[in-house]
């Protein structure tokens, strides 16, 4: 039963990028990883310079925009997990991407309507984690 070890690494990797600690380059990166790990891309969605809780048209129009984005990087077997915030803070949302580049990851951060808009900003991060331990981008449900 691997969920509720995802859940445990996911969360306290948030919990200590989410309070304000940076990625640093590590002399372990320059190193090949061993062969039971695997580097994904954690993406926290931030609240953006013009970030709005008015209820308009355009709002909509982007939030739509959002979710087919998302819609299509899981389809395209890139997005292994996305999801918002329980709260209403700073942080409001994660990506996990399993792509073999920082820019790729960085390309489908920059193709999303609500970072485009300014509504989000992506901070990504390099995270490496065991091979099995995230399902296969579309092994389980689509999103909705």
């Amino acid at each position: 039963m691997k969920k509720p070890v995802v859940a445990a690494v996911l969360a306290a990797g948030v919990a200590a990028l989410a309070s304000g600690e940076q990625a640093r380059p590590s002399p372990a990166a320059a190193v090949a990883a061993p062969s039971n790990m695997e580097q994904v891309f954690l993406v926290l969605l931030k609240r953006g310079p013009k970030s709005t809780t008015e209820d308009s048209p355009e709002r909509k129009a982007i939030q739509e925009g959002h979710m087919a984005n998302i819609r299509a990087m899981w389809q395209a077997r890139k997005l292994v997990i996305a999801g918002p915030m329980g709260d209403d803070g700073d942080l409001r949302g994660i990506f996990i991407f399993r792509v073999p580049t920082l820019e790729e990851a960085q390309a489908l951060v920059a193709s999303d309507p609500a970072v485009k808009a300014g509504r989000l900003a992506g901070e990504i991060h390099p995270w490496w984690i065991e091979k099995g331990m995230l399902p296969e981008a579309g092994e389980y449900c689509a999103p909705r």
